[in-house]
């Protein structure tokens, strides 16, 4: 069993920490921008140096790995995935930093009310990033399933969202430029969001051992018990 290595534990370990640093900044960078807080975007800047940092020390602990254990299996597929998870946490984290950019420059501009679906989608995407990560670290194939099918939910809200700055910019051009730089950070939760749910289908290829890049909702539910399909 997997919790029987140390090495493995270590790295589930390393994982879980650059997927919580990563975590706070997304919450963090959306906070930032709300709350009109440029310290709080600044901090997000600069730690991103110590999420990159990890995300090379997985790289290597991963080939480590190989070399020295030889897996096979399940131990083979935890590797493999934990590999390719990292990149899209590390996407993640960039885009976090884009948001707290982009929040540094908006709060040089006078307030600007943001509707309600920006919250929205923040609150989305933060719940996506949270439950890919906890998916991988309970190798729970159902929680990687909800993230991929929430996948839906924040196109909509995105595509709502851009249509209402959309509207504004043709009310008053006045505000055209923080209206564009508000598209941006939707546009960057909408790819966290993106990033998380494959974080979540390399979950159910750790699991299953199987590959379900690409899949139709309903093909998806196909692998779902008969009472969770019923659900959703």
């Amino acid at each position: 069993m997997l919790v029987h290595h140390r090495e493995y534990i270590h790295l589930k370990h390393m994982v879980l920490k650059m997927a919580s640093l990563t975590q706070d900044a997304v919450h963090n960078s959306v906070k930032a921008l709300l709350e009109r807080n440029s310290n709080l975007a600044a901090g997000v800047i600069r730690g991103d140096r110590l999420i990159n940092d990890l995300d090379v020390k997985i790289d290597e602990e991963c080939i480590n790995l190989f070399a020295l254990s030889q897996p096979a299996g399940r131990d083979l597929r935890f590797i493999i995935t934990a590999m390719k998870i990292i990149t899209d946490i590390e996407r993640i984290a960039d885009n976090a930093v884009n948001i707290a950019e982009r929040a540094l420059e908006l709060n040089k501009e006078p307030p600007l009310t943001i509707s309600t679906e920006l919250p929205e989608i923040s609150s989305l995407a933060s719940y996506m990033v949270r439950e890919a990560i906890n998916s991988f670290i309970l190798a729970e194939k159902e929680r990687a399933l909800d993230v991929i099918l929430r996948d839906d939910q924040m196109d909509r809200l995105n595509r709502a969202f851009l249509e209402s700055l959309m509207f504004v910019m043709t009310q008053d051009p006045s505000m055209v430029y923080r209206c564009l730089k508000l598209s941006y950070v939707s546009k960057y939760l909408e790819r966290i969001g993106d990033h998380a749910t494959n974080v979540a289908e390399m979950v159910i290829y750790m699991v299953e051992g199987r590959i379900r890049r690409h899949l139709e909702p309903h093909q998806l539910l196909d692998s779902l018990p008969l009472h969770r399909r019923q659900a959703s």
